[in-house]
């Protein structure tokens, strides 16, 4: 990121990991991403809308049970009375995990399968875990290959889709609060081949209060604090079992997060001021 002025001879970097150089140490700094005031824990009935949307394409959104009440506007997730507009949450909801992508090699999605077919294992050896539904969003050239690849599994627990989110339907999906041990849901992403590129896609779950699965790289522990705001993982095992968990998302709120224009002004303004 350069800088004008005086301050153009200390250079700014979005992980500490990349302050590297002759004589960088002393004079770098870190400019850590923020999210966007728009990235926030949504609103039910727009989170509902945003359903019935994807309810129309994708099967998973879908009513599992029709309600008694022909009246009841009832999706996988919430349900509306048309009567009296009262609007909640289903009790016996899935779980829903939640990754983006741009579907390129990089980005080695077979990880998050093995991941689910461990989960499914689990629920058929008997354990009391809920159905699942996992949504990858994103556009890219390997996007038709692992969609295949889902369809092969036939799973009996998990359904897997991979809609195109417009921009500002992408936050509404990410800020779906959490309410009782059945509604759980994570954020998965996969870790950068560099190494050294925190995640914007991270930091916008985070601005969402996402707790969220991130697999293990050189300088993700900047960004993800394993078992406060999220966790930790380096094989598929790991992220099944973490897939079975539900806290973070409390710790998130007390965080008092920075925004991306607040993270400006109080790191990167003096630095342009300074002339």
């Amino acid at each position: 990121m350069p800088l004008e002025g005086k301050s153009a001879a200390a250079p700014s970097f979005a992980a500490k990991k990349t302050r590297y150089g002759p004589g960088l140490k002393d004079r770098a700094v870190t400019v850590y991403d923020k999210p966007s005031s728009f990235f926030k824990e949504a609103p039910l009935d727009l989170q509902h809308r945003l359903f019935m949307k994807l309810g129309g394409t994708h099967s998973p959104f879908r009513v599992r049970s029709e309600p008694e009440d022909p009246a009841t506007e009832r999706l996988a997730f919430t349900e509306r009375d048309a009567r009296s507009g009262l609007l909640r949450r289903l009790h016996e909801r899935p779980a829903l995990l939640v990754s983006s992508t741009s579907w390129t090699e990089d980005e080695d999605f077979s990880i998050l399968l093995a991941a689910l077919e461990k989960f499914e294992q689990l629920t058929l050896d008997g354990h009391n875990l809920p159905s699942l539904v996992c949504v990858i969003t994103g556009k890219g050239p390997l996007r038709e290959y692992y969609s295949r690849l889902t369809h092969q599994k036939h799973f009996q627990h998990i359904q897997v889709c991979t809609p195109w989110l417009e921009a500002e339907e992408y936050p509404l999906l990410l800020g779906e609060r959490l309410a009782g041990g059945s509604g759980r849901r994570r954020g998965l992403k996969q870790g950068e081949q560099g190494g050294l590129d925190l995640s914007m896609k991270v930091v916008d779950m985070f601005g969402c209060c996402l707790p969220v699965c991130a697999v293990n790289f050189k300088c993700l522990h900047e960004l993800v604090k394993h078992g406060e705001n999220g966790l930790v993982f380096e094989d598929p095992g790991e992220l099944a079992a973490q897939l079975q968990l539900n806290q973070f998302r409390k710790n998130l709120r007390e965080s008092q997060q920075l925004r991306w224009d607040e993270s400006w002004v109080q790191t990167v303004l003096p630095l342009v001021m300074d002339t």
